[in-house]
């Protein structure tokens, strides 16, 4: 997906079967278990086929575009701003039974992705306010319409840090930016297939943190922060790379184009 994203989305046109598994290859990625990936993104309706004689070249279907453009613009834009907080908290109370496990899976996983902690079963919080309509879309998406929010400020009971350190696990995330910063940071690529390389790395690692990262304001962060670092890092080696890599990908699709 990652590829995918970064190479085939901006040019909106099919890529060959052998170009996609020999980048992967790279990657140390088998033939077969890159062919396996081709035929289960395409089973999931991100990728559609088209048979030219003997060869198969890919295309991304609506819905894959739709899911890379989204996607993109969720990891391309995390942590280059920083964004104000007015003190407020949005809190969202829904229950899940414990039986129906997938549901309480899914449930996590769409509102983790939306920036939510959890520090008591049942209760989710953010201090984005402006998310309260997501919420409700993945509330309403998985028929949990008996959940209720709230919007407010932190009471006098308790520490705001306290609730903060048991929704989300900033030490954790803190060591997961260290090890980004140690791995790119110096990096410097000796030619166009090594940037195409290390590019590609890049995304796939910075494109956990938009799931793992809140993205809470300074105040409620850490002293060890280095969340600013790894961004300032990705966004400057993303650009320096950028031109390298995709002359690299064209030259790629251009000679087994010619085959």
């Amino acid at each position: 997906m990652t590829l995918l994203g970064e190479f085939v989305l901006p040019r909106d046109r099919p890529v060959w079967t052998s170009v996609l598994v020999d980048a992967l290859a790279t990657f140390d990625v088998e033939e077969k278990s890159a062919r396996q990936a081709l035929a289960r993104t395409a089973k999931e309706g991100w990728l559609e086929s088209e048979r030219v004689g003997r060869r198969v070249r890919w295309s991304l279907t609506e819905p894959g575009r739709k899911l890379l453009t989204e996607g993109a613009h969720r990891i391309y834009d995390f942590g280059s701003s920083e964004r104000t907080w007015d003190g407020r908290w949005l809190i969202v109370l829904v229950s899940v039974p414990e039986a129906k496990r997938d549901l309480r899976h899914q449930l996590r996983t769409k509102l983790t992705w939306a920036g939510f902690g959890s520090p008591d079963p049942g209760v989710w919080i953010t201090p984005h306010t402006s998310r309260e309509k997501e919420a409700l879309t993945i509330l309403d998406a998985l028929a949990l319409g008996e959940a209720m929010s709230f919007v407010g400020s932190y009471g006098a009971i308790g520490d705001e840090s306290t609730v903060v350190t048991r929704a989300w696990d900033l030490r954790e995330l803190v060591r997961r930016y260290d090890e980004f910063v140690a791995a790119f940071a110096t990096l410097d690529p000796a030619d166009e297939a090594a940037a195409l390389d290390a590019q590609t790395r890049l995304v796939h690692e910075w494109r956990r943190f938009p799931f793992l990262d809140p993205q809470l304001p300074p105040g409620l962060l850490p002293g060890n922060w280095t969340g600013g670092r790894a961004a300032e890092v990705f966004h400057g080696k993303h650009a320096e790379w950028r031109p390298s890599a995709q002359r690299h990908w064209d030259r790629l699709v251009a000679v087994e184009g010619r085959e």
